[in-house]
């Protein structure tokens, strides 16, 4: 089972699009996948086609440890995959865990109790916070998207220290699995200034896909979709089948248990 989380401190650089267009992408591939949803905004759970106003539950009640995680998980039925929902509830996690025992590794024991997938998707939020060190602790591998921009550069050293931190205290295993270019303009002279320096720099861990910049992406949220339902033959949902393809062979041969 690969844990994979995908995560950037930076907010608006599709990280949500990338987990739930990858979710869909996989299970399109035959992969059975699990997407958890922590962050607050609920993102990828309206994304996945949920109603994140009418839970009874969320991932919130699996790290208070008032839930299992096999008990929030809701079916994404147009996705063809799991979710582990979220909501605004989320946000009281940090004040709730911050005196308790082994908080760091809630998540991690939550889906040690779940078997049968072959990829457990985290959509962490956009900040380093004790829920994203809760996913970094729980995953193999982390996916870091990212604008080809100036600033990016600078928000991608404070993550990978953090990557760094959470290996040496929490989790040894831990890798930088990829770095995926989103929303990607190859007319921009700095977009293709950045994505070389990120080639020259990080060399096969960044992802021979790239995603381009696409309408489409952006209008299947607001459906309730993944882009791949929306509109299968748009350049965003095609950028999405290829990263699947590029992950699976990747990470061959995978197990379907713990």
């Amino acid at each position: 089972m690969k844990i994979l989380a995908i995560t950037n401190q930076k907010g608006g650089v599709g990280k949500t699009t990338t987990c739930v267009n990858l979710a869909a992408s996989l299970a399109a591939n035959k992969q059975k996948v699990l997407l958890i949803d922590l962050d607050p905004q609920g993102n990828a759970t309206t994304g996945c086609g949920i109603d994140k106003t009418r839970l009874k539950h969320s991932i919130y009640h699996v790290l208070i440890n008032d839930k299992t995680l096999n008990e929030v998980i809701i079916k994404s039925e147009k996705g063809g995959f799991d979710v582990a929902p979220s909501n605004r509830e989320l946000a009281g996690a940090e004040v709730d865990l911050v005196n308790e025992i082994a908080r760091e590794t809630r998540l991690k024991r939550a889906i040690a109790g779940v078997d049968g997938y072959d990829y457990v998707l985290l959509d962490c939020p956009p900040a380093l916070n004790l829920v994203t060190v809760n996913a970094l602790t729980a995953a193999n591998t982390v996916m870091i998207p990212m604008q080809c921009e100036y600033y990016a550069l600078e928000g991608l050293s404070d993550l990978v220290n953090t990557i760094k931190k959470v290996r040496m205290h929490l989790n040894a295993k831990l890798e930088i699995e990829g770095l995926l270019r989103t929303m990607y303009d190859s007319r921009n002279t700095l977009a293709q200034q950045v994505s070389a320096q990120l080639e020259n720099h990080f060399g096969d861990k960044v992802y021979k896909t790239v995603v381009p910049r696409n309408i489409r992406l952006a209008e299947a949220p607001s459906y309730g979709v993944p882009v791949l339902i929306y509109d299968k033959t748009s350049k965003g949902a095609i950028a999405y089948l290829d990263l699947a393809k590029e992950i699976i062979k990747k990470n061959k041969p995978i197990k379907s248990t713990n």
